[in-house]
């Protein structure tokens, strides 16, 4: 279940920076609009990494949470953003994927 809460809080994670980007881009009242949803998404993202931390080994559910974050924040820059897909991004980006996956499967 910790797995499940952590997975779902890297989500939040990857909220939160959409949010931030998409405060970047707007303008008058919405600005604040996107920063309330920066707030609350990354208070979310926090409660749950701290409920998942409970059982699950720090390094390893840290490393997870930052990797989902990291690749998801990735994504949306490319097909949100419009930023660039380079080559040594998507390699740099697999092997990112590669490590996560490996953690969980090495952790107990």
């Amino acid at each position: 279940m910790n797995w499940i809460l952590l997975i779902i809080a890297g989500l939040f994670e990857v909220t939160f920076a959409f949010c931030l980007g998409k405060a970047k881009e707007a303008s008058g009242t919405a600005v604040y609009w996107w920063y309330a949803g920066f707030l609350a998404a990354l208070t979310i993202s926090m409660a749950l990494l701290v409920k998942a931390t409970q059982t699950l080994p720090i390094g390893t559910a840290y490393a997870v949470w930052t990797g989902i974050g990291a690749v998801g924040t990735v994504l949306v820059g490319v097909f949100i953003f419009k930023e660039p897909a380079t080559f040594w991004r998507l390699f740099f980006l697999v092997t990112l994927i590669g490590s996560i996956i490996g953690l969980k499967a090495v952790s107990h």
